[in-house]
């Protein structure tokens, strides 16, 4: 009979539970209430003025709408892309449409952004 120390199968499981944590962690946005929030249950936005898989939001919009920010290693798929801002960081967009989150927004399910100066929308699953 194969008998294994206790604390080798106690690192064993933890070990197990952080893979399985950083499998589910690649997710760049989940659905809650039928939009796109980010990890900690941000809204997220899309901007009229951004191109396919291009933003244009920079400099002062940028600190009042944060881009939705990708790591050099993020597994993108169909739905999923990152592209690389013209300032050097890489952002998630969403079917091509580059995702934000709100400055004024304080708790998760805000939605102040909504329909802001007519070209900020909530991004809702496809």
């Amino acid at each position: 009979m194969l008998s294994i120390n206790p604390l080798k199968s106690t690192l064993l499981a933890g070990a197990l539970l952080t893979l399985a944590g950083l499998a589910h962690a690649a997710e760049p946005a989940m659905v809650k209430d039928n939009m796109l929030v980010d990890s900690q249950g941000m809204t997220l936005y899309t901007y009229d003025q951004d191109g396919m898989d291009k933003s244009n939001c920079y400099d002062r919009c940028a600190k009042n709408w944060p881009p939705l920010a990708a790591q050099t290693d993020a597994m993108k798929d169909d739905d999923w892309t990152v592209l690389k801002r013209d300032d050097g960081m890489l952002q998630w967009a969403y079917y091509g449409k580059p995702l934000y989150t709100f400055i004024q927004d304080k708790k998760p399910g805000d939605t102040l952004g909504e329909g802001k100066l007519g070209v900020w929308h909530i991004a809702k699953p496809e």
